[in-house]
């Protein structure tokens, strides 16, 4: 499995609003759900999905 998931900027900026301590771990999560979604980018919609996931 690769992780070339490409991020929308919409998406991108979603995730500067995420502290900068955690944010390469929720990177990472949102990666792997979008990956399990069968998703290759990630746009807002996946963001949103995999936020209401994770809490």
């Amino acid at each position: 499995m690769s992780n070339n998931i490409s991020w929308t900027a919409e998406a991108e900026a979603k995730l500067k609003e995420i502290p900068f301590f955690v944010r390469p771990a929720a990177r990472k999560k949102i990666e792997k759900f979008a990956q399990e979604q069968g998703a290759s980018e990630i746009t807002v919609e996946i963001y949103a999905l995999a936020k209401q996931q994770f809490g």
